[in-house]
């Protein structure tokens, strides 16, 4: 269950869905890869003129949010309004923006362009990852390393695996095993485990033997390893799974609760999505059933939010499991920022919370 970074960071419009090791969020859109094609009519990125319906789309990020319109790949902000057309214009794949940079494809290397869409960092990695912590994780070749947003090498390429940074440290593979370094490249924890993890909120699950724990920043165990499998902490809470059941323990290990689930999600503010006979629900932070158990496919709540799918229709809920935006979607992804991507027939569009579409005056 180690985190691993091999074709790091691949490109949102590609890969919206994709669910690391540890991340088992349900999310039931997915985006395709539109292909390349000259839509009818004058408006083009060239012109910068308000487009209301994508052939792609991503959640909005740092204000702005990738998207497929007439043939080309762009950045639109809340206004709707093309932003940002990135440079070179021939490009394999291209991602959300992270810490004012975006990951490109080019041929067969990465690299950064800015929010002006020109390169930042010239194509040259074999794969990368978004910035964290001031910090890319790239590899070439073989071997890792990381680079600041001026592309330079702050710690050199060495490593056969490694982790972007959280919380101030990144987890790696050294000779001995999996352990964790700082941005001095100092080594911090002894690379004593089987597999590791990120940090989150202080603690970072471990593997010794066949079985997952939890350590603090000095490498002490502070959870016993006994999980098949352990997730970050989010909200004071970590999921677990014990054979193929999954349950919520706090920081000391204690159960919060006895119930077990068929799968479960990480809490997102004040809920988790758990799956029971099938269905999905939701509970709160003390194991109650928030949400009774009823969708066939549903996601975490953001901006008070969450899309579910009712019938054949995707929808969205408010905790109190109210449906608050009617059923109406084909496929439907996450509020960021304000704003959520909803798909009817093979059009992407943006939609408000208070059930408004994105529209801007053309004038």
């Amino acid at each position: 269950m180690k985190t691993r970074t091999y074709g790091l960071a691949l490109l949102a419009i590609f890969a919206l869905t994709a669910c690391s090791q540890q991340a088992a969020v349900v999310k039931p859109m997915s985006i395709p890869v539109a292909e390349k094609r000259q839509q009818q009519g004058t408006d083009s990125p060239e012109t910068a003129i308000v487009q209301e319906q994508f052939d792609s789309a991503t959640d909005f990020s740092e204000g702005l949010a990738l998207v497929h319109v007439n043939g080309q790949y762009v950045y639109i902000d809340r206004t709707g309004k093309i932003a940002v057309k990135p440079q070179p214009y021939e490009l394999y794949g291209v991602s959300s923006f992270s810490d004012g940079l975006a990951l490109i494809q080019v041929n067969d290397l990465y690299g950064y362009i800015d929010k002006t869409g020109k390169i930042a960092i010239a194509p040259q990695f074999s794969s990368a990852s978004h910035f964290s912590e001031g910090l890319a994780l790239v590899r070439v070749n073989n071997k890792h390393g990381y680079i600041d947003k001026t592309g330079k090498y702050v710690i050199k390429l060495q490593y056969e695996s490694a982790n972007p940074f959280s919380e101030g440290l990144a987890a790696v593979r050294l000779d001995r095993g999996y352990g964790y370094i700082d941005r001095m490249q100092k080594v911090v924890i002894e690379p004593k485990f089987e597999g590791n993890a990120d940090f989150a909120e202080g603690l970072a699950q471990v593997r010794v033997g066949d079985r997952w724990g939890y350590i603090d920043k000095t490498g002490k165990l502070v959870v016993q390893p006994q999980f098949d499998g352990a997730f970050g902490f989010s909200q004071g809470l970590a999921r677990v799974r014990v054979g193929d059941k999954w349950s919520y323990i706090n920081q000391q290990g204690e159960s919060v609760s006895d119930r077990k689930f068929d799968w479960a999600s990480d809490f997102s503010e004040g809920l988790a999505l758990v799956q029971i006979d099938s269905k999905w629900g939701y509970i709160d932070k003390t194991g109650q059933i928030a949400i009774k158990p009823q969708f066939s496919f549903a996601s975490d709540f953001s901006d008070g939010l969450a899309a579910v799918k009712v019938g054949n229709r995707y929808a969205y809920i408010d905790k109190m499991g109210k449906v608050v935006i009617e059923p109406q979607f084909d496929e439907a992804g996450a509020f960021s920022e304000g704003l959520a991507r909803v798909r009817v027939d093979n059009k992407w569009r943006y939609i408000t919370a208070n059930r408004q579409f994105l529209r801007s005056d053309k004038s």
